[in-house]
């Protein structure tokens, strides 16, 4: 445990990035990663977006830097397996590159996504999109993360009563929402595990933070690495503000829910990612809910209110 309550570290991140070089097979460069323990029947989403990142970044070497991606989620990944990450050169101009990258496990494609690459320019004008304008805050004051609980405080809050014993919830998946996943995770109004702490509405906001320093990732610049982390991380809770205004929490028995598709901006420049060594402020919205799938969207601020990221995500969402 951290000195600020976090449980765990990030060590699970550190792996998940962590790449080795590879012969490729259908396009000009590869790499390997193994997917990491998770108490679900496939791998985390978030493994594969930002092994996919990760791969893209450390194929554009003249400087630019990752501005977008769009990505598309094709098979359940098995957890603890090798993917194959293999990228294609698509363009490489004065200003701008673009690559695809395509994961494959078990010689069958998994994940496939488009990165683009910006090597950036002057004069223009600037805007970035207020925290203050979020609908989060709109609700209310935005407290502070070390007057929120950790998930393990409001998971061991929980152990033994009814609400945890009626709920989906293991061993497992307890230890993983407390400390697993890298992050300290701080929700506001309340988290979604095992009911839906605070009003329904659609809308939340969750501080993230690594639970302990980010470690260096071989093949990464320390800011490539940041921007990897919030590729990393995003997926975790993106599709919360949707569970909130439909009422089902993560552990309601029979819940299934996927990934479809996963959109990301990187807005400000390399050097600011590194805050994602620091808490950030994750606004998020539920977009649209239908025919068994949603849609959520959410803004990375640092704790200074600068907007580094914008996240887009599509999910399916079966309850029994």
């Amino acid at each position: 445990m951290t000195k600020d309550g976090a449980v765990g570290t990030s060590r699970l991140f550190t792996a998940a990035v962590t790449l080795t070089p590879a012969e490729p097979e259908h396009f000009d460069l590869a790499f390997t990663a193994v997917t990491q323990a998770c108490p679900w029947p496939k791998a985390y989403g978030g493994d594969l977006v930002a092994a996919a990142a990760a791969a893209a970044m450390r194929s554009v070497t003249d400087g630019k830097t990752l501005h977008s991606m769009h990505s598309y989620f094709l098979r359940p990944a098995d957890i603890g397996a090798a993917v194959s990450y293999e990228v294609e050169l698509l363009r490489d101009g004065r200003g701008y590159s673009t690559r695809q990258v395509r994961g494959y496990q078990h010689g069958k494609p998994v994940y496939a996504c488009l990165a683009s690459f910006a090597a950036g320019e002057t004069g223009g004008g600037t805007f970035e999109s207020s925290q203050r304008e979020t609908a989060v805050a709109r609700a209310g004051a935005i407290p502070d993360p070390d007057d929120l609980p950790t998930s393990a405080a409001y998971l061991d809050a929980q152990a033994g009563t009814s609400l945890a014993e009626n709920s989906s919830m293991s061993e497992r998946s307890r230890a993983y929402w407390s400390g697993g996943r890298s992050f300290d995770m701080r929700h506001l109004p309340g988290p979604v595990y095992l009911t839906i702490e605070g009003d329904r509405v659609p809308h939340q906001a969750v501080w993230v933070k690594p639970c302990d320093a980010l470690r260096p990732v071989p093949g990464l610049s320390d800011e490539q690495r940041d921007v990897a982390a919030l590729a990393y991380v995003c997926d975790y809770t993106i599709l919360e503000p949707v569970l909130r205004v439909l009422g089902l929490p993560w552990a309601k028995p029979g819940l299934v829910t996927a990934s479809l598709d996963h959109a990301m901006w990187f807005h400000r420049p390399a050097e600011d990612a590194g805050a994602a060594g620091d808490w950030l402020l994750y606004a998020q919205e539920a977009v649209a809910a239908d025919a068994g799938r949603g849609v959520g969207a959410g803004k990375f601020f640092t704790r200074d209110h600068r907007h580094l990221a914008t996240v887009v995500q599509e999910g399916i969402f079966r309850s029994a």
